[in-house]
């Protein structure tokens, strides 16, 4: 297989890269992070205005129709410059209404906004009891036709407090269904706070309020994983960009702390371990590669076994390199004054977000076709 990119895709990604390096430092970042709301909207509208919003969009509703891969190589670049800005809620939230919505009226207009930048959105999978299973609903809908209202709650919305519109999950005569609700909508409560890695999240209480049901042909269970399959991705893809990131900010700095007398860069000990770094993040590369290759297939099974799949080695070199970065930094590896502590914080949360390595082990082990070695 070829996973070079081709020339479009390498030139979004330098342009992407020139306006981080430049706009987007780390002390940029940390002002964003400790600012009340949490995000920028100076540098929302820049990704607008160079493209990302509109990429992964159909083009029918002013978009670029962007795919997988060419939303591997934006979240490559968000995670290596630890961007704290909604993308990836909202690129979610705009699969979720391509998958499970009409793509017109209301549908068309949410998605023609998003596009332009104009609106954030975000996707609100879990429920406080019911830990990484999408299927554990308790929010309940009622109603007739589209227009129905929404009760229950929703934990930890990534980026809820920052969306303009929601897309939720809920059981609506004991299946679930997928609705709209608008941010100023009646009998919602937002609870937003920060999390560890910098980011925010929410959480939302609705009691009657009112929600639009999406209607597409797949706006059920089956379009509910999918989105989750989708956001698991991107969050693998952005675990890239962050890994090649903390594995070049510990090389440089062993090349400066000094023991002995010397660099600890010069310990062949300590080399090894950064190659087995290195190693780690290639390996989650190439696997994070092929699910985005494989996440079109119309084949479910085959989606969800590469989606998986990826998750559990990005997960397990998270936790490695993550870990050894912060050993090889010393004390400094845990400041908030050095942008390791941070990508290593941003790795842990991308290792427990829809799904840690233990429930991607087992989604992976269920599915057909996995034969187990013999004793």
């Amino acid at each position: 297989m070829d996973f070079t990119f081709n020339d479009e895709q390498q030139q979004f990604a330098d342009a992407l890269r020139r306006y981080l390096d430049k706009s987007y430092g780390f002390e940029a970042r940390q002002a964003i992070v400790r600012s009340e709301s949490g995000v920028s909207d100076t540098h929302w509208a820049a990704f607008a205005e160079l493209g990302l919003t509109a990429l992964p969009v159909p083009e029918a509703q002013g978009g670029f129709n962007g795919g997988p891969i060419d939303m591997l190589v934006v979240m490559q670049e968000l995670g290596r410059a630890l961007v704290v800005e909604p993308y990836w809620a909202t690129a979610v939230g705009i699969e979720a209404l391509r998958l499970a919505g009409t793509g017109e009226g209301e549908d068309a207009s949410l998605l023609e906004r998003a596009a332009q930048g104009e609106i954030k959105l975000a996707v609100a999978f879990h429920e406080p009891h019911a830990r990484y299973d999408l299927f554990d609903i308790g929010t309940t809908a009622n109603g007739q036709g589209e227009q129905q209202t929404l009760s229950g709650t929703k934990s930890v919305v990534l980026h809820g407090a920052q969306a303009h519109a929601w897309i939720v999950p809920a059981r609506l005569n004991g299946e679930i269904a997928l609705f709209v609700v608008a941010r100023d909508a009646a009998g919602v409560k937002v609870t937003d706070y920060r999390t560890i890695d910098g980011q925010r999240a929410a959480t939302l209480e609705f009691s009657d309020t009112p929600a639009r049901r999406l209607a597409g042909k797949h706006a059920g269970a089956a379009a509910l994983e999918h989105i989750a399959d989708y956001g698991t991705l991107l969050l693998c893809a952005e675990a890239i960009g962050a890994l090649d990131a903390l594995n070049l900010a510990t090389v440089d700095y062993t090349k400066t702390r000094q023991q002995f007398g010397q660099p600890i860069a010069r310990f062949q000990a300590l080399q090894h371990r950064m190659v087995e770094m290195l190693i780690h993040a290639e390996q989650a590369r190439s696997i994070t590669y092929l699910a985005a290759m494989r996440y079109s297939s119309e084949d479910a099974d085959e989606r969800r076994r590469a989606v998986s799949a990826a998750k559990v080695r990005v997960g397990q070199a998270a936790r490695f390199v993550g870990q050894q970065a912060v050993q090889l930094h010393g004390g400094m590896g845990v400041t908030n004054e050095v942008a390791a502590a941070h990508l290593f914080k941003r790795l842990a949360i991308i290792e427990t977000t829809l799904g840690d390595v233990d429930h991607h082990l087992a989604r992976f082990a269920a599915l057909p076709g996995f034969v187990t070695a013999e004793a």
